[in-house]
C-alpha cells in the first residue's frame, strides 16, 4: 500500500513538475509529501530489520 502511494506521489509530482515547473509551489509541496513518504517506508524498513535481527540470535 505505501509503495503504491510513493508511486502515485512521484507521477503527480513529475506532473507539477512538467506543468508548472521545478520550484513551483505545487511541485514543490508534492516533493515534501514524496520525501514524507519515503522517509515512512525507510523508518518500516528499519524497524523490521531491527526485529529480524533482534530474534535471529535468540536461542
Amino acid at each position: 500500500m505505501l509503495a503504491l502511494k510513493i508511486e502515485l506521489k512521484r507521477k503527480q509530482m513529475i506532473h507539477c513538475a512538467k506543468e508548472y515547473g521545478f520550484t513551483a509551489s505545487e511541485t514543490v509541496q508534492c516533493s515534501q509529501e514524496l520525501d514524507a513518504l519515503l522517509n515512512k517506508q525507510w523508518e518500516q524498513q528499519m524497524l523490521a530489520i531491527h526485529h529480524s535481527n533482534k530474534y535471529s540470535f535468540a536461542q
